[in-house]
Protein backbone atom coordinates (compact mmCIF):
# COMPACT_ATOMS: atom_id res chain seq x y z
CA UNK A 1 0.00 0.00 0.00
CA UNK A 2 1.21 3.43 -0.90
CA UNK A 3 2.89 5.21 1.69
CA UNK A 4 1.48 8.13 3.80
CA UNK A 5 4.68 10.24 3.20
CA UNK A 6 4.77 9.58 -1.01
CA UNK A 7 2.55 12.90 -0.96
CA UNK A 8 3.59 16.43 -0.69
CA UNK A 9 2.68 17.98 2.85
CA UNK A 10 0.11 20.35 3.49
CA UNK A 11 2.69 23.10 3.88
CA UNK A 12 4.52 21.75 0.51
CA UNK A 13 1.14 21.65 -1.00
CA UNK A 14 0.78 25.57 0.36
CA UNK A 15 3.65 26.76 -1.93
CA UNK A 16 3.15 24.56 -4.81
CA UNK A 17 -0.64 25.98 -5.04
CA UNK A 18 1.06 29.54 -4.80
CA UNK A 19 2.66 28.78 -7.96
CA UNK A 20 -0.54 29.88 -10.00
CA UNK A 21 0.67 33.28 -9.41
CA UNK A 22 4.45 33.67 -10.75
CA UNK A 23 5.13 35.82 -8.79
CA UNK A 24 5.27 33.29 -6.01
CA UNK A 25 7.82 30.53 -7.25
CA UNK A 26 9.53 28.47 -4.76
CA UNK A 27 12.53 28.86 -6.63
CA UNK A 28 15.76 28.37 -4.93
CA UNK A 29 19.41 28.52 -6.44
CA UNK A 30 22.81 28.11 -5.25
CA UNK A 31 25.88 28.93 -6.52
CA UNK A 32 28.90 27.55 -6.14
CA UNK A 33 32.51 29.05 -6.94
CA UNK A 34 35.11 26.12 -7.37
CA UNK A 35 38.89 26.46 -7.78
CA UNK A 36 39.20 24.07 -10.95
CA UNK A 37 37.08 22.58 -12.95
CA UNK A 38 35.09 19.15 -11.61
CA UNK A 39 36.55 15.64 -13.22
CA UNK A 40 32.88 15.25 -15.56
CA UNK A 41 32.80 11.19 -15.20
CA UNK A 42 33.27 11.72 -11.10
CA UNK A 43 30.91 14.34 -10.83
CA UNK A 44 28.23 11.81 -12.64
CA UNK A 45 28.51 8.87 -10.68
CA UNK A 46 28.15 11.46 -7.14
CA UNK A 47 24.87 12.70 -8.56
CA UNK A 48 23.74 9.36 -9.10
CA UNK A 49 24.57 7.82 -6.22
CA UNK A 50 23.08 11.63 -4.34
CA UNK A 51 19.85 10.96 -6.46
CA UNK A 52 19.59 7.31 -4.71
CA UNK A 53 20.15 8.60 -1.36
CA UNK A 54 17.48 11.33 -2.10
CA UNK A 55 14.93 9.86 -3.96
CA UNK A 56 12.96 12.67 -4.04
CA UNK A 57 15.75 14.17 -6.80
CA UNK A 58 14.45 10.79 -9.01
CA UNK A 59 10.36 11.66 -8.45
CA UNK A 60 7.70 13.51 -10.34
CA UNK A 61 4.65 14.65 -8.88
CA UNK A 62 1.51 13.65 -10.16
CA UNK A 63 -2.01 14.74 -9.44
CA UNK A 64 -4.85 12.75 -7.71
CA UNK A 65 -7.85 12.85 -9.50
CA UNK A 66 -10.48 15.81 -8.19
CA UNK A 67 -7.92 16.45 -5.72
CA UNK A 68 -8.72 13.97 -2.88
CA UNK A 69 -4.81 14.29 -1.85
CA UNK A 70 -2.40 15.97 -2.06
CA UNK A 71 -0.32 15.26 -5.20
CA UNK A 72 2.18 12.23 -5.09
CA UNK A 73 5.96 11.61 -5.49
CA UNK A 74 5.84 8.85 -7.93
CA UNK A 75 9.65 7.87 -9.51
CA UNK A 76 9.71 9.12 -12.66
CA UNK A 77 9.70 6.20 -14.90
CA UNK A 78 11.80 7.86 -18.03
CA UNK A 79 14.57 9.79 -15.67
CA UNK A 80 17.26 10.61 -17.07
CA UNK A 81 20.43 11.85 -15.24
CA UNK A 82 21.99 13.53 -18.54
CA UNK A 83 19.09 15.97 -18.84
CA UNK A 84 19.51 17.19 -15.39
CA UNK A 85 23.27 17.99 -15.06
CA UNK A 86 24.25 20.31 -17.89
CA UNK A 87 27.65 21.10 -18.74
CA UNK A 88 28.52 24.50 -20.56
CA UNK A 89 31.28 27.13 -21.33
CA UNK A 90 31.10 31.00 -20.24
CA UNK A 91 31.40 33.27 -23.09
CA UNK A 92 33.88 36.18 -22.77
CA UNK A 93 34.52 37.41 -20.06
CA UNK A 94 33.89 34.56 -17.89
CA UNK A 95 33.87 36.16 -14.50
CA UNK A 96 31.43 36.20 -10.76
CA UNK A 97 29.38 38.68 -12.83
CA UNK A 98 28.16 36.30 -15.75
CA UNK A 99 27.78 33.27 -13.33
CA UNK A 100 25.65 35.49 -11.41
CA UNK A 101 23.71 36.71 -14.85
CA UNK A 102 23.15 33.26 -15.36
CA UNK A 103 21.95 32.27 -12.12
CA UNK A 104 19.28 35.17 -12.07
CA UNK A 105 17.83 33.19 -15.38
CA UNK A 106 17.27 30.28 -13.41
CA UNK A 107 15.59 32.17 -10.69
CA UNK A 108 13.31 33.74 -13.08
CA UNK A 109 12.54 30.36 -15.33
CA UNK A 110 9.67 27.61 -14.45
CA UNK A 111 10.21 24.06 -13.89
CA UNK A 112 8.86 21.36 -16.13
CA UNK A 113 6.36 19.40 -14.02
CA UNK A 114 6.71 16.29 -15.84
CA UNK A 115 10.17 16.00 -14.59
CA UNK A 116 12.21 15.93 -10.87
CA UNK A 117 12.35 19.61 -10.19
CA UNK A 118 15.47 20.38 -9.97
CA UNK A 119 19.12 21.28 -12.58
CA UNK A 120 22.70 21.04 -12.06
CA UNK A 121 24.56 23.52 -15.05
CA UNK A 122 28.43 23.17 -14.00
CA UNK A 123 29.93 26.66 -15.92
CA UNK A 124 33.77 26.40 -17.19
CA UNK A 125 35.69 28.45 -18.57
CA UNK A 126 36.16 31.09 -15.54
CA UNK A 127 39.45 33.26 -15.20
CA UNK A 128 42.32 31.37 -13.72
CA UNK A 129 40.87 27.59 -14.60
CA UNK A 130 37.98 28.26 -12.31
CA UNK A 131 34.12 27.02 -12.65
CA UNK A 132 31.14 27.17 -10.80
CA UNK A 133 27.70 25.08 -10.36
CA UNK A 134 24.54 26.62 -10.08
CA UNK A 135 22.11 24.31 -8.39
CA UNK A 136 18.49 25.02 -9.31
CA UNK A 137 15.73 23.05 -7.16
CA UNK A 138 12.09 23.75 -6.07
CA UNK A 139 11.42 24.50 -2.52
CA UNK A 140 9.43 21.50 -2.13
CA UNK A 141 12.34 19.00 -2.86
CA UNK A 142 14.14 20.60 0.48
CA UNK A 143 14.55 23.66 2.57
CA UNK A 144 18.18 25.37 3.83
CA UNK A 145 18.98 22.85 6.60
CA UNK A 146 17.92 19.69 4.39
CA UNK A 147 19.80 21.15 1.48
CA UNK A 148 22.75 21.08 3.36
CA UNK A 149 21.93 17.34 4.56
CA UNK A 150 21.62 16.71 1.41
CA UNK A 151 24.48 18.45 0.09
CA UNK A 152 26.83 15.63 2.10
CA UNK A 153 25.87 13.08 -0.21
CA UNK A 154 27.57 14.40 -3.18
CA UNK A 155 30.04 16.83 -1.33
CA UNK A 156 34.02 15.73 -0.49
CA UNK A 157 36.20 16.65 2.85
CA UNK A 158 39.65 16.06 0.58
CA UNK A 159 40.05 16.71 -3.01
CA UNK A 160 40.80 13.03 -3.70
CA UNK A 161 37.56 12.57 -2.55
CA UNK A 162 35.24 10.53 0.40
CA UNK A 163 34.39 7.23 1.00
CA UNK A 164 30.19 7.31 0.66
CA UNK A 165 28.30 3.99 1.44
CA UNK A 166 26.81 2.63 -1.55
CA UNK A 167 22.41 2.91 -1.68
CA UNK A 168 19.87 0.68 -3.40
CA UNK A 169 18.63 1.25 -6.51
CA UNK A 170 15.16 3.23 -7.00
CA UNK A 171 12.33 1.73 -5.36
CA UNK A 172 8.87 1.22 -7.05
CA UNK A 173 5.85 2.95 -7.38
CA UNK A 174 2.60 2.11 -4.73
CA UNK A 175 -0.81 1.46 -5.45
CA UNK A 176 -2.59 2.55 -8.05
CA UNK A 177 -4.69 6.19 -7.98
CA UNK A 178 -8.03 4.38 -6.04
CA UNK A 179 -6.06 2.42 -3.55
CA UNK A 180 -3.76 4.99 -2.75
CA UNK A 181 -6.24 7.60 -2.28
CA UNK A 182 -8.04 5.20 0.38
CA UNK A 183 -4.60 4.59 1.75
CA UNK A 184 -3.81 8.24 2.48
CA UNK A 185 -7.25 8.96 3.71
CA UNK A 186 -7.04 6.30 6.59
CA UNK A 187 -3.52 6.94 7.49
CA UNK A 188 -4.31 10.88 7.67
CA UNK A 189 -7.84 9.97 9.16
CA UNK A 190 -6.07 7.62 12.07
CA UNK A 191 -3.20 9.92 13.06
CA UNK A 192 -5.82 12.59 13.68
CA UNK A 193 -7.97 9.98 15.78
CA UNK A 194 -4.60 9.18 17.79
CA UNK A 195 -3.17 12.10 17.97
CA UNK A 196 -6.83 13.38 19.37
CA UNK A 197 -6.76 10.53 21.92
CA UNK A 198 -3.42 10.89 23.02
CA UNK A 199 -4.28 15.08 23.72
CA UNK A 200 -7.53 13.36 25.71
CA UNK A 201 -6.21 12.77 28.98
CA UNK A 202 -3.97 15.68 29.42
CA UNK A 203 -6.42 18.34 28.56
CA UNK A 204 -9.24 16.53 30.83
CA UNK A 205 -6.62 16.62 33.60
CA UNK A 206 -5.81 19.75 33.19
CA UNK A 207 -9.00 20.52 33.47
CA UNK A 208 -10.09 19.03 36.55
CA UNK A 209 -7.27 20.32 38.12
CA UNK A 210 -6.96 23.72 36.99
CA UNK A 211 -9.25 24.95 34.56
CA UNK A 212 -8.83 28.35 34.79
CA UNK A 213 -4.96 27.82 33.39
CA UNK A 214 -7.06 25.51 30.82
CA UNK A 215 -8.93 28.10 29.51
CA UNK A 216 -6.37 30.48 29.55
CA UNK A 217 -3.85 27.65 27.34
CA UNK A 218 -7.20 27.11 24.56
CA UNK A 219 -7.46 31.35 24.46
CA UNK A 220 -3.17 31.38 23.97
CA UNK A 221 -3.55 28.36 21.76
CA UNK A 222 -6.04 30.34 19.45
CA UNK A 223 -4.43 34.20 19.90
CA UNK A 224 -1.45 32.18 18.39
CA UNK A 225 -3.37 30.61 15.81
CA UNK A 226 -4.64 33.57 14.38
CA UNK A 227 -1.04 35.45 14.85
CA UNK A 228 0.32 32.98 12.62
CA UNK A 229 -2.43 32.88 9.64
CA UNK A 230 -3.54 36.34 10.04
CA UNK A 231 -4.16 38.41 6.91
CA UNK A 232 -1.82 40.95 5.95
CA UNK A 233 -3.42 44.24 3.59
CA UNK A 234 -0.79 46.47 3.79
CA UNK A 235 3.32 46.50 3.32
CA UNK A 236 5.13 48.93 6.41
CA UNK A 237 7.80 50.00 3.49
CA UNK A 238 6.69 53.29 1.86
CA UNK A 239 9.32 52.73 -0.69
CA UNK A 240 9.19 49.14 -1.66
CA UNK A 241 5.66 48.50 -2.49
CA UNK A 242 5.31 46.84 -6.05
CA UNK A 243 5.69 43.67 -7.35
CA UNK A 244 7.10 42.18 -10.58
CA UNK A 245 8.47 38.94 -12.27
CA UNK A 246 11.79 40.86 -12.76
CA UNK A 247 14.66 39.91 -10.66
CA UNK A 248 18.22 40.72 -10.09
CA UNK A 249 20.64 38.94 -7.94
CA UNK A 250 24.23 40.29 -5.80
CA UNK A 251 26.20 38.99 -3.62
CA UNK A 252 28.63 40.07 -0.48
CA UNK A 253 30.32 38.03 2.03
CA UNK A 254 31.74 39.21 5.66
CA UNK A 255 33.73 37.42 7.63
CA UNK A 256 31.83 34.82 10.26
CA UNK A 257 33.80 36.16 13.36
CA UNK A 258 32.49 39.62 13.07
CA UNK A 259 28.81 38.12 13.42
CA UNK A 260 29.79 36.40 16.07
CA UNK A 261 31.95 39.05 17.96
CA UNK A 262 28.96 41.53 17.54
CA UNK A 263 26.41 38.51 18.94
CA UNK A 264 28.47 37.69 21.49
CA UNK A 265 28.74 42.00 22.78
CA UNK A 266 24.66 42.25 22.78
CA UNK A 267 24.47 38.57 24.21
CA UNK A 268 22.28 37.59 21.24
CA UNK A 269 22.85 34.75 18.58
CA UNK A 270 24.36 35.49 15.13
CA UNK A 271 20.85 35.11 13.82
CA UNK A 272 20.14 38.37 15.83
CA UNK A 273 23.20 39.94 14.22
CA UNK A 274 22.58 38.85 10.44
CA UNK A 275 18.82 40.44 11.01
CA UNK A 276 19.94 43.55 12.58
CA UNK A 277 22.67 44.10 9.87
CA UNK A 278 19.85 43.77 6.69
CA UNK A 279 17.80 46.51 9.06
CA UNK A 280 20.47 48.79 9.77
CA UNK A 281 20.72 48.63 5.97
CA UNK A 282 17.01 49.01 4.99
CA UNK A 283 17.02 52.19 7.59
CA UNK A 284 19.96 53.50 5.07
CA UNK A 285 18.65 52.25 2.33
CA UNK A 286 15.01 53.98 2.83
CA UNK A 287 17.17 57.31 4.14
CA UNK A 288 19.14 57.54 0.42
CA UNK A 289 15.66 57.91 -1.24
CA UNK A 290 14.52 60.20 1.55
CA UNK A 291 11.83 58.36 3.23
CA UNK A 292 11.39 56.97 7.07
CA UNK A 293 10.70 53.82 7.88
CA UNK A 294 9.71 52.40 11.86
CA UNK A 295 9.51 49.14 11.33
CA UNK A 296 9.26 46.47 8.68
CA UNK A 297 7.47 42.68 8.11
CA UNK A 298 9.88 39.98 8.02
CA UNK A 299 8.93 36.65 6.57
CA UNK A 300 11.38 34.16 8.51
CA UNK A 301 11.68 30.79 8.15
CA UNK A 302 11.48 28.68 11.95
CA UNK A 303 12.83 24.94 11.45
CA UNK A 304 10.60 21.97 12.46
CA UNK A 305 13.01 19.26 11.54
CA UNK A 306 13.65 16.52 13.54
CA UNK A 307 16.82 14.25 13.94
CA UNK A 308 14.94 11.58 12.89
CA UNK A 309 13.45 12.78 9.33
CA UNK A 310 14.86 12.07 6.34
CA UNK A 311 17.14 13.33 3.93
CA UNK A 312 15.17 16.13 2.38
CA UNK A 313 11.95 17.58 2.27
CA UNK A 314 10.20 20.52 3.35
CA UNK A 315 10.42 21.08 7.25
CA UNK A 316 9.86 25.08 7.76
CA UNK A 317 7.20 26.64 8.21
CA UNK A 318 7.37 30.84 7.37
CA UNK A 319 7.03 33.68 10.68
CA UNK A 320 5.55 36.25 9.53
CA UNK A 321 6.04 39.47 11.69
CA UNK A 322 6.85 43.23 12.50
CA UNK A 323 10.27 44.24 13.64
CA UNK A 324 11.73 47.69 14.64
CA UNK A 325 14.07 49.44 11.98
CA UNK A 326 14.42 53.21 13.89
CA UNK A 327 16.28 52.22 17.61
CA UNK A 328 19.39 53.74 16.59
CA UNK A 329 21.91 51.96 19.35
CA UNK A 330 23.01 48.65 17.52
CA UNK A 331 23.18 46.62 20.70
CA UNK A 332 19.80 47.70 21.45
CA UNK A 333 18.13 46.86 18.08
CA UNK A 334 20.44 43.67 18.86
CA UNK A 335 18.34 42.81 22.18
CA UNK A 336 15.42 43.84 20.81
CA UNK A 337 15.49 41.62 17.78
CA UNK A 338 16.30 38.99 19.94
CA UNK A 339 13.20 39.00 21.93
CA UNK A 340 10.75 38.79 19.06
CA UNK A 341 12.72 36.40 17.15
CA UNK A 342 12.83 34.19 20.02
CA UNK A 343 8.88 35.02 21.24
CA UNK A 344 8.21 33.56 17.84
CA UNK A 345 10.20 30.54 17.52
CA UNK A 346 8.13 29.43 20.69
CA UNK A 347 4.82 30.75 19.67
CA UNK A 348 2.49 27.76 20.71
CA UNK A 349 0.79 27.26 17.04
CA UNK A 350 4.33 26.95 15.29
CA UNK A 351 3.84 22.92 15.72
CA UNK A 352 0.14 23.21 13.74
CA UNK A 353 1.41 25.34 10.64
CA UNK A 354 1.23 21.74 8.69
CA UNK A 355 -2.64 22.24 9.74
CA UNK A 356 -2.53 26.10 9.23
CA UNK A 357 -1.74 25.24 5.39
CA UNK A 358 -3.95 22.39 5.33
CA UNK A 359 -7.07 25.25 5.97
CA UNK A 360 -5.82 27.58 3.74
CA UNK A 361 -5.41 24.86 0.94
CA UNK A 362 -9.57 24.89 0.66
CA UNK A 363 -9.38 28.69 0.19
CA UNK A 364 -9.30 29.88 -3.77
CA UNK A 365 -5.52 31.26 -4.23
CA UNK A 366 -6.74 34.35 -4.91
CA UNK A 367 -7.39 35.33 -1.43
CA UNK A 368 -4.24 34.54 -0.37
CA UNK A 369 -1.20 36.13 -2.07
CA UNK A 370 -1.90 38.99 -0.77
CA UNK A 371 -0.51 37.52 2.39
CA UNK A 372 2.68 37.81 0.89
CA UNK A 373 2.81 40.28 -1.17
CA UNK A 374 2.21 42.75 1.52
CA UNK A 375 5.30 41.26 3.38
CA UNK A 376 8.19 43.19 3.37
CA UNK A 377 11.35 40.79 2.49
CA UNK A 378 12.62 37.61 3.56
CA UNK A 379 15.62 36.75 5.62
CA UNK A 380 17.28 33.09 6.21
CA UNK A 381 20.51 32.20 7.82
CA UNK A 382 21.82 28.51 6.62
CA UNK A 383 24.61 26.79 8.79
CA UNK A 384 27.20 25.45 6.22
CA UNK A 385 30.49 23.63 6.60
CA UNK A 386 33.09 25.43 8.82
CA UNK A 387 35.84 23.33 6.81
CA UNK A 388 36.72 23.15 2.93
CA UNK A 389 34.85 21.31 0.93
CA UNK A 390 35.24 19.57 -2.34
CA UNK A 391 33.22 18.75 -5.46
CA UNK A 392 34.66 15.97 -7.85
CA UNK A 393 38.59 16.64 -7.03
CA UNK A 394 37.80 20.98 -6.79
CA UNK A 395 37.52 23.22 -4.13
CA UNK A 396 34.41 24.64 -2.77
CA UNK A 397 35.71 28.31 -2.65
CA UNK A 398 32.51 30.12 -2.20
CA UNK A 399 28.51 29.27 -2.04
CA UNK A 400 26.08 32.18 -2.68
CA UNK A 401 22.17 30.95 -2.16
CA UNK A 402 19.48 32.65 -3.75
CA UNK A 403 15.92 31.76 -2.18
CA UNK A 404 12.18 32.68 -3.64
CA UNK A 405 10.96 35.97 -3.08
CA UNK A 406 7.97 34.26 -2.92
CA UNK A 407 6.25 37.68 -3.39
CA UNK A 408 8.26 40.30 -1.13
CA UNK A 409 10.65 42.69 -1.79
CA UNK A 410 13.83 40.57 -1.90
CA UNK A 411 15.15 37.24 -0.40
CA UNK A 412 18.42 37.69 1.64
CA UNK A 413 20.11 34.22 2.45
CA UNK A 414 23.17 33.49 4.20
CA UNK A 415 25.17 30.65 4.17
CA UNK A 416 28.33 29.95 6.68
CA UNK A 417 31.35 28.43 4.47
CA UNK A 418 34.45 27.57 6.21
CA UNK A 419 34.67 31.12 8.09
CA UNK A 420 33.09 33.14 5.83
CA UNK A 421 29.70 34.43 5.18
CA UNK A 422 28.30 34.34 1.45
CA UNK A 423 25.05 36.29 1.13
CA UNK A 424 22.79 36.27 -1.78
CA UNK A 425 20.04 39.06 -2.56
CA UNK A 426 17.56 37.99 -4.94
CA UNK A 427 15.22 41.55 -5.33
CA UNK A 428 12.60 41.82 -7.53
CA UNK A 429 13.37 44.67 -9.69
CA UNK A 430 10.07 46.69 -9.35
CA UNK A 431 10.00 46.82 -5.44
CA UNK A 432 14.35 47.22 -5.48
CA UNK A 433 15.02 49.37 -9.06
CA UNK A 434 18.86 49.83 -7.76
CA UNK A 435 19.80 46.27 -6.57
CA UNK A 436 23.17 47.42 -6.35
CA UNK A 437 22.69 49.91 -3.79
CA UNK A 438 20.23 47.98 -1.61
CA UNK A 439 23.56 45.85 -1.33
CA UNK A 440 25.67 48.12 -0.49
CA UNK A 441 23.01 49.66 2.51
CA UNK A 442 23.10 46.40 3.73
CA UNK A 443 27.19 45.71 3.57
CA UNK A 444 27.31 48.62 5.73
CA UNK A 445 24.79 47.43 8.01
CA UNK A 446 26.78 44.07 8.91
CA UNK A 447 30.28 46.66 8.80
CA UNK A 448 28.11 48.04 11.71
CA UNK A 449 27.84 45.07 13.73
CA UNK A 450 31.55 44.23 12.85
CA UNK A 451 32.32 47.99 14.37
CA UNK A 452 31.16 46.90 17.59
CA UNK A 453 33.33 47.07 20.73
CA UNK A 454 33.13 44.73 23.34
CA UNK A 455 34.82 46.66 25.72
CA UNK A 456 32.52 49.45 25.41
CA UNK A 457 29.33 46.79 26.19
CA UNK A 458 28.64 45.00 29.18
CA UNK A 459 27.10 41.72 28.71
CA UNK A 460 24.10 40.52 30.47
CA UNK A 461 25.53 37.89 33.78
CA UNK A 462 22.30 35.64 32.76
CA UNK A 463 23.19 35.59 28.79
CA UNK A 464 24.46 32.36 27.19
CA UNK A 465 26.95 32.15 24.46
CA UNK A 466 25.79 32.89 20.72
CA UNK A 467 24.31 30.65 18.93
CA UNK A 468 25.50 29.05 15.70
CA UNK A 469 24.72 30.70 12.49
CA UNK A 470 21.21 29.11 11.28
CA UNK A 471 19.36 29.90 14.91
CA UNK A 472 16.41 31.06 12.93
CA UNK A 473 16.35 27.80 11.26
CA UNK A 474 18.04 24.91 12.76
Amino acid sequence: MASHDTHMTQSDLFAWSMEQDPNLRSTIVTVLVLDAEPDWDRLLRLLDRGTRAVPRFRHRLVAVPWGLTPPRWIPDPDFDLGWHVRHLALPAPADLASVIEFARTEVMSAFDPARPLWRFTVLGGLDGGKSALVLKVHHSLTDGVGGIQIAGEILDFTRAGTAHEPVPGPARSGDGALGDIVAWNWTAGTDLVRAGMAAIPPIARRALTNPVGAVRDGAAMAESLLRLARPITRTLSPLMTERSLGRRLTVFEVPLETLRRGARVAGCTVNDAFLASVLIGLRAYHHRHGEKVEELRVAMPISLRRHDDPLGGNRITLARFAVPVAIDGVVDLLRALDATVERWRHEPAIPLSNAVAATFNRLPVGLLTPMFKHVDFIASDVPGSPVALYVAGAKVERIYPFGPTTGTAFNITLISHAGTCCIGINSDTAAVPDPEMLADCIAGGFGAIAALDPAEHDRPASAGPPAPPGTAQS
